[in-house]
């Protein structure tokens, strides 16, 4: 039977697996890097309209006509500085972030992607472009994943086993990834705390679940500062953490945007977290990539039958 997207409202239910992470720890965390400057719809690339996204200029290219310089700036500012600072917080501490790389941004600097590869972090392919993959067609999509993928490997010199999209996925998107092979997980989803199995094509593929909440773009709407961020993810590391005392560990994904918390007053905020985490014990910060291999590792396929979204 062809593969369909399927919903599904009970997951794991009232008693979710023991993730038996590393060491016995209570809380598994990863950091995303959400590398994207460069890729983002701009009238130089022949789209029409600036991308204003996730930046301070949210939503305020209204009544520009051509190029919105100001904004442009903003994403400059990200692979500039911001990235820089974000890669010393984490190599301070020897943290190693992940990577949602998208291929065409991380071609346009190339010192970045030396970076990356040098600190030995993962890459998570974040698609060719940001685009909306839910308005391509199958066989755009398909040449979308496979560019990025290709383009990745030049530039990291690694091939990506991760994927997300930028936007939401198409109901195409995971069943091309089983198609062109390679990878070993995706996150284009925001339904658990923990990774969890799906069927397509009569195989086993992983998901990793990602978090649009605790994410470094509620401090354009509902947490303003670096302070109020920090105290809001503390809060859900904290609950995340009681829990893995009390015997149900869960995983926490943190996600970030280099033009926005890579500004100064945003990254303190990351760094207070950075140091209240790592302050506590029995906690495994990992790579998305560990994550996803330990997973498949100590909870493998466990066969057909698995809702297949």
């Amino acid at each position: 039977m062809p593969y369909q997207v399927k919903r599904d409202f009970i997951g794991y239910g009232p008693t979710p697996p023991d993730p038996k992470w590393p060491g016995g720890a209570r809380i598994a965390v990863n950091f995303v890097i959400n590398y994207e400057e460069g890729s983002e719809p701009s009238i130089p690339d022949g789209d029409g309209y600036t991308e204003t996204g996730v930046t301070d200029a949210h939503g305020g290219n209204q009544g520009v006509k051509g190029r919105d310089l100001a904004a442009e700036g903003m994403f400059e500012y990200g692979s500039r500085a911001g990235f820089w600072r974000l890669l010393r917080l984490f190599q301070d501490r020897g943290v190693k972030p992940t990577i949602f790389g998208c291929a065409l941004a991380l071609e346009r600097n190339p010192p970045a992607a030396a970076a990356i590869r040098a600190a030995g972090l993962d890459i998570c392919c974040h698609g060719w472009r940001w685009v909306k993959h839910f308005h391509l067609s199958e066989a755009e999509e398909r040449e979308h994943i496979r560019r990025a993928v290709a383009s990745l490997e030049r530039t990291v010199g690694v091939r990506p086993e991760g994927w997300y999209c930028r936007y939401g996925p198409s109901e195409n998107t995971r069943r091309l990834l089983v198609e062109h092979g390679g990878f070993l997980y995706d996150s284009d989803s925001y339904a658990d705390d923990l990774p969890f199995w799906v069927t397509v094509e009569g195989q086993g593929h992983l998901v990793v679940p990602y978090s649009l909440t605790t994410n470094d773009g509620k401090m354009l709407n509902t947490a303003g500062t670096g302070e109020q961020w920090f105290g809001f993810v503390r809060d859900a590391f904290d609950m995340l953490y009681r829990e893995g005392e009390r015997g149900s560990p869960k995983m926490l994904s943190i996600g970030l945007h280099m033009r926005l918390i890579g500004h100064p007053a945003r990254a303190a905020g990351l760094e207070r977290l950075l140091d209240h985490i790592m302050a506590r014990q029995g906690v495994w910060i990992a790579r998305r990539l560990d994550i996803a291999r330990h997973w498949a590792s100590v909870h493998p396929y466990p066969g057909h039958g698995l809702n297949g979204g």
